[in-house]
Parts: C-alpha cells; sequence; structure tokens
C-alpha cells in the first residue's frame, strides 16, 4: 500500500544531484552498475557510510508527459477489463487473488516489468468489475457514487499537491505506515472470521457498531485517508524522477504504485458506500 515499487527506487529518491555529487559519481569505476541502498548502502542509520545516489541522468528522461501517458494506458487496460469482469463475475475471486499476487510481484521488482505490470491491470479489472457489478445489482447507483468520490479525492489532493500545501513529512510517513501494517492486520484478521464463520454479521468485524456507527465505516474513512496521503506520497516521488531525470522506463512504476492507490481507494469507498446503505 505504501507503493514500494516507487519508494524503494533509489532514482526516486527525492534528492536533487549536485555539480559535486555529478563529478564524485563520474569518478566512480563502477557507477553503472552500483545501486545505492543495496551495493553500496546510501544512509548513516548503522547500515553504512552516507553517499550521494548512484544516479546517472538519462538521455530519454521519465517527463510528466510519458508518465500520464503510461498511467492512462494502464487506466484504460483496467477499465476494458473491468467491462468483462462486470458481464462475468465469476472471474472476481481468481482476478482478485492473481491481481494480488502480480502486484507483490510488481512492487518488490528492482525494475519495472511492462508486461507485470499490464497483468497486473488486466486481472485487477476483471476484479473491480465484478465485485462493482455485484454491488451495483444490490445497491443500484452505488458505483457511480463511488466513481465520483475516488476521483474527487484523487482532484483535491492533487490540487493541493500542486499549490503545495499538502506535503509529506518524515514523522508523518512513519505513523500512516504503521497505521497501514495495522489496517492490514486488521482486514486479514476480519477476512479470516468471516470465511470460518466466527461473525453472523456479513461485513464482519466492520459490521459491529460502536457508538451507533458502524465499524467499517470508521475504519473506512481511515482507509480514504490513508490512501489519499499515499497518492502525495505518489507525487512526490514521480515529482522527484522527473526532476532527476530518471529512465523513462520508471514512468511504468509510477504508473503502477498510483493505479494501486486508486484501486484501493475506490474499493474502500465501494465498502463504506454499501455499508451505510445496507440494513
Amino acid at each position: 500500500m505504501s507503493n514500494p515499487a516507487l519508494s524503494k527506487n533509489p532514482a526516486l529518491n527525492g534528492k536533487s544531484l549536485t555539480a559535486e555529487e555529478l563529478r564524485r559519481i563520474y569518478d566512480q569505476p563502477a557507477a553503472q552498475t552500483q545501486r545505492p541502498g543495496v551495493d553500496q548502502p546510501a544512509t548513516d542509520t548503522g547500515f553504512g557510510a552516507q553517499q550521494p545516489p548512484v544516479i546517472t541522468p538519462s538521455d530519454k528522461p521519465m517527463t510528466y508527459e510519458n508518465t500520464i501517458s503510461k498511467t492512462v494506458g494502464l487506466f484504460l487496460i483496467v477499465v476494458a477489463f473491468a467491462a468483462v469482469g462486470w458481464f462475468i463475475p465469476a472471474l472476481m475471486l481468481p482476478g482478485a487473488i492473481i491481481g494480488l499476487v502480480l502486484g507483490l510481484v510488481n512492487s518488490f521488482k528492482k525494475e519495472p516489468s511492462v508486461p507485470l505490470i499490464m497483468l497486473y491491470g488486466v486481472f485487477q479489472g476483471l476484479f473491480l468489475g465484478g465485485i462493482s457489478g455485484v454491488f451495483e445489482a444490490t445497491w443500484p447507483g452505488i458505483v457511480s457514487q463511488a466513481l465520483i468520490g475516488t476521483f474527487s479525492v484523487f482532484a483535491v489532493t492533487l490540487l493541493l499537491f500542486r499549490s503545495g500545501k499538502v506535503r509529506t513529512s518524515p514523522k508523518m510517513t512513519k505513523i500512516v505506515l504503521i497505521a497501514m501494517v495495522g489496517y492490514a492486520l486488521f482486514s486479514l484478521i476480519n477476512f479470516g472470521m468471516m470465511m470460518f464463520g466466527a461473525m453472523d454479521n456479513p461485513w464482519g468485524m466492520r459490521g459491529v457498531t460502536v457508538f451507533g456507527i458502524p465499524l467499517g465505516v470508521i475504519v473506512g474513512l481511515l482507509a480514504v485517508f490513508l490512501a489519499a496521503y499515499s497518492l502525495v506520497m505518489d507525487f512526490e516521488l514521480i515529482q522527484n524522477g522527473v526532476k532527476n531525470r530518471v529512465p523513462e522506463k520508471w514512468g511504468w512504476s509510477a504508473a503502477f504504485g498510483l493505479m494501486v492507490t486508486l484501486i484501493w481507494l475506490y474499493v474502500e469507498i465501494l465498502r463504506i458506500l454499501a455499508i451505510l446503505r445496507g440494513d
């Protein structure tokens, strides 16, 4: 959820290269094959002495334009296969499982793989189409409401980021990452309890009311905030990649990271609306 495909990429670490750092990079005989933080640890936190990141600006760099085109292309793949999943809901479960596996594989790959990223879009599309079709049949109009909510959060977050009013901070990022781990653990336990019949409520622990409010709504709103903060992290990492003129291929990692966050955001809003409209 914290998009390690972006945050683990040393090229997007947010540090611009000075003339002195570039000179030191080019003076290194094996600069082309070294990876900061992997082959050459780049922190002074006990893992190695602090050194400038080994990044060579590319002749064909990542730009906002080519990153947007890759993101739009991946989005269209998701939408196209969501249409398939809508009419064939049986593909929802395999889409969810395979999509999750591909998401993890893409997240921890050292370099972006375009075919794997596209396959992620295919199977996540099948999952989203299936779950959206089922929810729409139960609560008419809920999909359009969830889409409006998702794009509204995305647009507001992007506008605030572009205005400079919203930025990440090391302390807040740590808090958010801890909250994400807690949310993932809660979701896993809740899923297990639902699968083994430990809870009668169809939403599991999410259906329990706290002060008259379903716990699922409270947890869902927290997840929406975490997803919005993840969007800010994505925007900053993309900005750093463009500023550092990293190779264009990393635009695929950026597109993948944004898609992961948007899918998570959509599913959370869809679930919140379903809980509020359920009886």
